[in-house]
């Protein structure tokens, strides 16, 4: 049973350092999500000033380009961001599931463990009352065995009279 004990918090040793890797590549891709939504606010703070300056000049129109390059890098880094997002989330909805299982497993495990104290506790009693049994059985069997030896003692003395008897008629 210790046995079972030991490799039960092994396991759940395990499931400990998977769980804390999940939540370390959690927070690295919270982390990565917030460096790309500082770089698209960037972006479009930069979008926007430029497109107020493109109505001033004619020098603006040659940024044009540029504006779309940004438009379309913010679109890839929109994109990106939402494959972040959604890793995440099927990352936060694996580990609540593993979370779980890990409590249901845990309340298993205790249920078992339980009724193995259950057994044991009947088993501790069982022994209790056969060790009295076996105490008083082996009273009774001294008793007898005493009483025994005596009848012994007295047929012994009775045989050895009636031989003294025989002798003496």
């Amino acid at each position: 049973m210790e046995a079972g004990f030991s490799e039960m918090k092994n396991e759940l040793q395990s499931r400990d350092a998977l769980w804390r890797g999940i939540q370390l590549e959690c927070q690295q891709l919270h982390t990565e999500l917030l460096k790309i939504r500082q770089r698209k606010d960037m972006q479009e703070i930069q979008i926007k000033h430029q497109s107020s300056c493109v109505q001033l000049t004619e020098q603006q129109e040659n940024q044009n380009g540029e504006i779309l390059a940004l438009a379309e890098s913010q679109e890839s880094q929109q994109e990106e961001q939402n494959k972040i997002r959604d890793r995440l989330y099927q990352e936060e909805q694996s580990h609540c599931s593993e979370q779980e299982r890990m409590r249901t497993e845990i309340s298993d495990l205790t249920e078992e463990l339980h009724q193995k104290e259950i057994t044991i506790a009947t088993i501790m009693e069982k022994a209790s009352l056969l060790e009295r049994q076996l105490k008083m059985e082996l009273e009774i069997k001294d008793k007898l065995l005493a009483k025994q030896q005596l009848l012994d003692f007295r047929y012994k003395a009775v045989k050895c009279e009636n031989t003294h008897l025989k002798e003496m008629m």
